[in-house]
């Protein structure tokens, strides 16, 4: 089966994470999770004293966006790791920059072939994104979110996949929010641009629908 490099963008709490995690059981790839991984590095122990990284966790921490280049040499080390081991991959959350963007595509292309990448934009308006992020659990054990708007509880403790603990990541807070928000209109969106001009056709999708309808939008594209 050929290879593929699938890339999900949308504002903060678009769905990517879920998505992603969807289409990598339903097509046999690795959901790399850019927030996540920098999360796991940022919040290592190992790294707590490192100026670079003490830098780095700061703009996480109040929703600015990571140094690209930084982000960049970090993805690239664990991309390359995933190609050499025969997975294609599923991105949710890069590129977030045009930088990022003009580094990542020509990487990806060398490792997955230029015909053998998609790029979808999961649609939400603002409005619906800070819904969303405002109320958004997360498991600490399995990493999986809590959908609160299909779930009875108004005060949810734990993980309905695993049974972990749930809890908000410091990214939800209302501050940090805005500033994610301001981040993706200023940094994000001219990853469009950046890829429209590289010849990439962005896919278009509805992400209000519940996720499992969303899911059925995105898999049309991969059916034979």
């Amino acid at each position: 089966m050929t290879k593929k490099a699938i890339v999900l963008m949308g504002v903060p709490g678009s769905g990517k994470s879920t998505q992603a995690d969807f289409l990598a059981n339903k097509l046999g790839l690795m959901h790399f999770n850019t927030g996540k991984h920098l999360e796991s590095i940022l919040n290592d122990p190992v790294n707590r004293q490192k100026k670079t990284v003490i830098k780095e966790k700061k703009n996480f921490d109040t929703g600015r966006l990571v140094t690209p280049s930084f982000v960049v040499g970090e993805i690239k080390k664990k991309i390359l790791s995933i190609a050499k081991a025969g997975w294609g991959v599923v991105f949710s959350g890069s590129p977030r920059t045009a930088y990022e963007a003009e580094k990542l595509a020509p990487f990806l292309e060398k490792l997955y072939g230029r015909s053998n990448i998609y790029v979808f934009f999961i649609d939400v308006p603002v409005a619906e994104s800070i819904k969303r992020n405002s109320k958004r659990f997360v498991c600490n054990f399995c990493g999986a979110p809590l959908l609160t708007k299909f779930y009875p509880s108004k005060n949810p403790k734990y993980c309905p996949v695993c049974g972990g603990k749930l809890y908000r990541r410091t990214l939800d807070n209302p501050a940090s929010i805005k500033v994610r928000l301001e981040e993706y209109k200023n940094r994000t969106k001219p990853v469009f641009e950046k890829l429209r001009k590289r010849g990439y056709k962005i896919i278009n999708i509805d992400g209000t629908p519940p996720p499992y309808r969303v899911f059925q939008k995105i898999n049309v594209h991969f059916k034979n």
